[in-house]
């Protein structure tokens, strides 16, 4: 799965994002129908993955998650153990605590 960076075509969500949370890094993203919104605040990182046409399937929510595990997030700054995934049909996310 590839995502393609889209924050140009979300500029309102991310300055709304970072005045009204304590979010220090927001970061959307697309890989066709399904959007992901990427944010770093100061004690976890979140990854919301939203689709509004179909439920997302597992294999995207584990390609999307080690997509970031591996490129945005240094594995010795977070509690691996503690992850959590909060699903609905449409929409995940995952929430990593930092250490």
């Amino acid at each position: 799965m590839k995502l393609i960076n889209t924050n140009s075509s979300h500029r309102r969500l991310i300055k709304n994002q970072l005045e009204n949370t304590d979010a220090t890094l927001v970061e959307t993203f697309s890989a066709g129908n399904t959007d992901v919104i990427f944010t770093k605040a100061p004690n976890h990182y979140e990854i919301v993955i939203s689709n509004k046409h179909r439920a997302i399937r597992e294999i995207e929510i584990e390609s999307i998650r080690d997509f970031f595990l591996k490129r945005r997030i240094h594995p010795n700054s977070i509690r691996k153990e503690e992850i959590k995934t909060l699903y609905t049909d449409k929409l995940i996310e995952i929430s990593i605590p930092i250490k």
